[in-house]
């Protein structure tokens, strides 16, 4: 379900990414995702090319500011630190923006307003709320909001098991090792529409509203041509499109 550009005059893109790109004309920046976070980012088995939301958002911004991109994939957890230590340009992977991050790398402008939910087995009519997860084993993500918000909230109280992929810790759900998986919101609920429907069900009111923004090493040239293209996005309505693609439309939600 790759998003397809509309036909524009190459004569307009080129003049687009001039007047956007500045600096960043020409690079071939090196970008890191996760290819666990569908539906945001996942490999085509057929093609093996990485596709999603944030793929058809990166891509999109590339072509109007003016570089090529490269996707490198790895494990959430250490997408932060490869770009904070300059050995990669930038990351898109549904990363929350917190106060935290943004010391060590620079954020865009915010592109997807998210949150945290729950997750069970069909027939658990027990949670309902996060404060029912108490005394209870909960998968997360490793590097996460989410495993800091549970770890901040329970403690001791609660057993939290991180998991390196989110493919991971709900295969765990299903297989009972653990008794809930809390994690950001359209992860969950795409996971409980496609290969969850009818083992699992989410549960709960949306918790600790959230933004992803897309991170760049320090002080990158990048940031600003891509607020600008991403900006323009919304304006055009070509952001609209590209999220209605893999999600629908909000009404839908």
């Amino acid at each position: 379900m790759p998003y397809s550009m509309k036909g524009f005059a190459l004569a307009g893109w080129v003049g687009l990414g001039v007047a956007l790109g500045g600096a960043a004309q020409g690079q071939t920046v090196q970008m890191a995702t996760d290819p666990s976070f569908v539906p945001f980012e996942m490999m085509d088995s057929e093609t093996g090319e990485m596709i999603g939301f944030d793929m058809d958002i990166i891509r999109e911004l590339a072509d109007r500011v003016g570089f090529e991109v490269n996707i490198n994939t790895m494990d959430f957890n250490g997408i932060i630190p490869a770009v904070q230590t300059g050995n990669l340009d930038g990351a898109i992977a549904g990363i929350t923006i917190t106060d935290e991050r943004a010391e060590i790398v620079d954020f865009s402008d915010p592109y997807y307003d998210s949150g945290l939910q729950i997750l069970v087995g069909a027939d658990n009519d027990d949670v309902k709320t996060v404060e029912d997860l108490e005394g209870l084993t909960i998968g997360t993500k490793i590097g996460s909001t989410s495993y800091d918000y549970l770890t901040e909230k329970f403690g001791d109280s609660a057993t939290i098991t991180p998991y390196p992929g989110s493919s991971d810790m709900y295969l765990a759900l299903m297989g009972g090792s653990v008794d809930a998986v809390f994690y950001d919101a359209p992860n969950v609920g795409y996971f409980a529409k496609t290969r969850g429907d009818g083992r699992v069900k989410v549960v709960g009111p949306l918790y600790e509203g959230q933004q992803y923004g897309i991170a760049f090493s320090k002080g990158s040239d990048l940031v600003e041509p891509v607020n600008e293209a991403l900006a323009a996005m919304h304006e055009d309505g070509t952001y609209d499109e590209i999220y209605s693609n893999w999600f629908g439309s909000p009404s839908e939600q």
